[in-house]
């Protein structure tokens, strides 16, 4: 069954206008509202965002304004002037663009503006919960609605949640300078897919996740406290047909023909952008300033068309541009110009598809230059527009474009000189040279337009659902849950067997900071006392600390993941004989990667030796942790011993003992039971999982790749469960004569 589209984004397709009193509908400019136009009409869907008026010019207004974009298939959601002012002009636009552009020395951060952009993410989900269902594929977009999928999460817990940025996604080292960094994280996380241009703000998003909210994933799926959500590359495309047949409007042709007339048989170099800091205009204005110093010939022969588009036109740093631009243009035309030639044709202002479509055609050189840019359409409908595949692209290296047209002359636009002499080498390329590259980059933009974008992600977000779902059907609640309690109330014989770190307590810092507060030691003790239990707790730690902590509940114990066993009233004593001599090899490794890792240090138990990094910076432990594992596997080999990755630790013991095999002793030899259970949260208890019998409830802390036949998303979880079965065997003894 085809699901409907809700796109929910800052701006509808259709933007509201007053003129003398009336109301007015256009079109909305923008790369998002020309794309997905037809796109989600086809899905039968609806379009919800911003009008494009204040509600005080609206007043009255509001409900025949809704009415009428109902027939578009678009839902309003009215902003007033101060929430414009503090929510779009301040905190998307004063703190958000400039910091994901790395332009912090323009970012603000003020509280204000932070409380209203999460007044009006609150007010969009509310607008969407009277259009969108569980039933529906929402799609939310871009960096003004970054709380928005969480907050419909919440409302909306079984809905497929996509989310898009259309901006880039900084480093690690900028997004960690935003005072409200782990709000927009978790807020990016309620969707089930977070989809971006490129590869690296793939890889920043999933730094940034990990190192401030200690989230890890694997290959883009972030295993979060109770869900997983992908991460993936989707680069936009464009409607590129719309490009490639436009010249032969009768329209275009007339344009085509009147700027020609205007412009003679010079060539011509185009810029085309919203006049943006982050567009690089000033620094493209030094660069065709000194392209036309250092080469006289070319005077009077070319001619620079630049299309500035005006942007927030409010913001102060984008009137400051402004007067820039104009100041540098003047001062280009005053000292190369003549009676009959000005260097640069300066358009301030949106052109009609008509106009830029001549002008893509005209276009001997595009100069597309931004100093940083999610993606930039406009190299895209340049190729798209060349008839003849005559014209070259010179692109940023820091626009997400860069990353799939390899073809384009590629510059750093900070280097003057360099963007200089490649406008020359641009103007005297080879007609077939010309051809070649951009036959190849045409044919890329034909096969990926916006449509296959579109769909891809959609066909993603659908199979990450799917995924989920899968792993739902292994949630341990409802009729699971249920049946799970009835078996356990009816066994005359249960065995229990439960790890500790991660599973009855979450992680902390260092190891011995994870003792058990009094919650956990009377669910031990609780359980324990039921005649028909026999509880073992199955640990990596050291006895001692097990003795100390647990000795005295009555339950069996099992320390070093299997090295030492301990039944209740007995001692404790070793699986088998074990040497210790393999150490002094081992621990001058260890050190050694202790030492080029700050945070990371040693553990030494009396038969294992454990490198944790859960203190060290994230990116850097995991790839020492690799590294070690790398230095330690053909001493490890020699010394019959084996290397277990747990979270954040690697330890070093002998091999063939593990918590499988440790639990063998009470499945087996203690027998035989009617009911079994295990439960435990990383690989060191898939051993144990393993060596369960068929019949037994083998249940994972946490989501992900498991032996284990259920999971159970927290130890806030798992003791809840413990507490469920201490009540059904109380309550079942009260019952019985």
């Amino acid at each position: 069954m085809n699901k409907r589209l809700i796109i929910i984004a800052n701006r509808l397709p259709v933007t509201v206008s007053k003129r003398e009193g009336k109301i007015h509908y256009h079109p909305s400019a923008g790369g998002l509202a020309t794309g997905l136009g037809a796109f989600y009409r086809e899905k039968k869907g609806v379009w919800l965002g911003w009008p494009g008026l204040a509600s005080e010019k609206i007043r009255g207004l509001e409900e025949s304004i809704a009415s009428y974009l109902k027939e578009l298939d678009c839902s309003p959601v009215f902003l007033n002037q101060r929430q414009i002012e503090n929510f779009y002009y301040g905190f998307s636009n004063k703190t958000l663009w400039p910091l994901f552009h790395y332009f912090v020395h323009y970012t603000l951060f003020e509280n204000r503006m932070w409380e209203s952009y999460k007044r009006v993410n609150r007010l969009y989900c509310e607008a969407a919960l009277e259009v969108a269902t569980e039933e529906d594929v929402i799609w939310v977009h871009d960096y003004q609605l970054l709380l928005l999928p969480a907050m419909l999460r919440e409302r909306l817990p079984k809905a497929t949640i996509g989310f898009f940025l259309h901006i880039p996604f900084p480093s690690f080292e900028i997004f960690r300078l935003l005072p409200w960094r782990e709000e927009i994280l978790e807020g990016l996380l309620g969707a089930d897919l977070v989809g971006f241009h490129t590869y690296d703000y793939v890889r920043h998003f999933l730094s940034s996740v990990r190192r401030i909210l200690g989230y890890d994933h694997s290959l883009g799926l972030i295993t979060t406290r109770n869900r997983l959500v992908k991460v993936d590359t989707f680069p936009i495309g464009i409607d590129f047909l719309k490009f490639a047949r436009a010249a032969e409007l009768p329209e275009v042709k007339n344009e085509i023909h009147r700027l020609r007339r205007r412009i003679g048989d010079r060539r011509v170099i185009l810029s085309v952008d919203r006049l943006d800091y982050t567009k690089g205009v000033a620094e493209r204005l030094d660069a065709y300033e000194l392209f036309l110093e250092k080469n006289p010939q070319y005077r009077d022969k070319v001619i620079l068309v630049m299309v500035a588009v005006p942007s927030r036109t409010k913001v102060d740093h984008y009137i400051h541009l402004k007067r820039q631009v104009d100041e540098h243009i003047g001062r280009i035309n005053g000292r190369f110009g003549t009676l009959g030639w000005s260097p640069i044709l300066y358009l301030y202002r949106s052109v009609p598809f008509p106009t830029l479509s001549a002008l893509y055609n005209l276009a001997d050189v595009a100069l597309v230059t931004p100093l940083r840019d999610g993606m930039n359409l406009v190299a895209k409908e340049y190729i798209a527009s060349k008839r003849d595949n005559l014209g070259v692209l010179i692109l940023s290296e820091m626009a997400g474009a860069a990353r799939e047209m390899g073809e384009a002359l590629l510059v750093n636009p900070y280097n003057v000189g360099e963007v200089a002499q490649t406008i020359k080498a641009a103007l005297e390329m080879d007609k077939e040279e010309q051809r070649e590259r951009n036959i190849r980059l045409k044919e890329r933009l034909r096969r990926y337009d916006v449509r296959r974008w579109a769909g891809e992600f959609l066909d993603r977000v659908n199979s990450v659902r799917a995924l989920q779902e899968e792993m739902e059907e292994k949630n341990l609640r409802g009729i699971l849950l249920r049946r799970f309690l009835e078996d356990y109330s009816r066994a005359h014989r249960a065995l229990i067997l439960l790890d500790y770190d991660g599973t009855l307590t979450t992680f902390t810092d260092r190891p011995e900071k994870a003792f058990p507060d009094n919650e956990v030691k009377n669910i031990l003790k609780g359980l324990t006392a039921i005649p028909t239990n026999r509880v073992v707790l199955i640990s990596g730690r050291k006895k001692e600390n097990l003795d100390r902590w647990f000795g005295d509940l009555g339950m069996d114990l099992v320390a070093e993941h299997g090295v030492w066993l301990k039944e209740s009233d007995h001692p404790w004593e070793l699986i088998e004989p074990l040497k210790q001599d393999w150490k002094e090899a081992i621990r001058p490794i260890m050190e050694v990667y202790a030492d080029r890792t700050p945070g990371a240090f040693i553990e030494e138990k009396e038969f294992s030796l454990v490198w944790h990094y859960r203190k060290a910076e994230p990116e850097l432990g995991v790839t020492r942790a690799r590294e070690l594992k790398d230095a330690l596997l053909n001493i490890t080999e020699n010394f019959n011993l084996t290397i277990l990755e747990g979270s954040k630790v690697i330890e070093v013991k002998p091999a063939n003992i593990n918590k499988g095999m440790a639990a063998m002793r009470w499945i087996t030899n203690m027998g035989p039971w009617d009911f079994i259970m295990a439960v435990g949260d990383d690989w060191t208890d898939e051993d144990l999982f393993e060596a369960l019998p068929q019949e037994a409830y083998s249940i994972k802390v946490g989501f992900g790749l498991s032996k284990a036949k259920f999971n159970m998303d927290s130890p806030h979880r798992v003791r809840g469960l413990l507490k469920e079965m201490i009540k059904v065997k109380t309550e079942k003894g009260r019952s019985e004569p």
